[in-house]
């Protein structure tokens, strides 16, 4: 699929509202990139990628990207060293990837696929990082669906 196609099928207003309610009960920070360039490697470039976005400059370091590129076909979910060491590492990502993103990916529900993988991402930020309801829970990253 050409990234242009793919860009215009998602609801982004829809995506955002569910990054929006996800980090509402979390400290973590979720942010969601799609390259129009050809990868090889999507955990590669969704790391290099989080860097640029200067994702680990959260104060708790629980910032989690979930990266894109349709015209190579692949996608990965990074987290950064809070969320990270939490989590179980590498292979909990994998699990959201496989489990969550790919099939509804190839039934071609983009979406659907982004905000499964969004609310997936917020359960998880919210066990390890829940929100304080007696301190201000500022939005360090922006909510849009980035895209380069």
């Amino acid at each position: 699929m050409k990234v242009k196609e793919f860009v215009q099928t998602l609801d982004r207003p829809k995506i955002m509202a569910a990054i929006a309610a996800a980090e509402a009960r979390t400290s973590g920070e979720i942010r969601v990139f799609v390259t129009h360039q050809t990868v090889d490697d999507a955990l590669v470039a969704a790391r290099e990628r989080f860097g640029k976005l200067g994702m680990e400059k959260t104060a708790a370091r629980n910032g989690v990207l979930v990266f894109l590129a349709p015209e190579s076909r692949r996608f990965a979910v990074v987290g950064d060293q809070g969320i990270h060491e939490r989590c179980g590492g590498d292979d909990f990502w994998q699990g959201i990837v496989a489990g969550t993103m790919r099939p509804l990916l190839k039934e071609g529900r983009f979406t659907d696929a982004i905000i499964a993988a969004v609310g997936e991402v917020g359960r998880v930020l919210a066990e390890h990082f829940p929100a304080d309801a007696n301190q201000p829970n500022p939005n360090e990253l922006p909510d849009d669906v980035e895209e380069e």
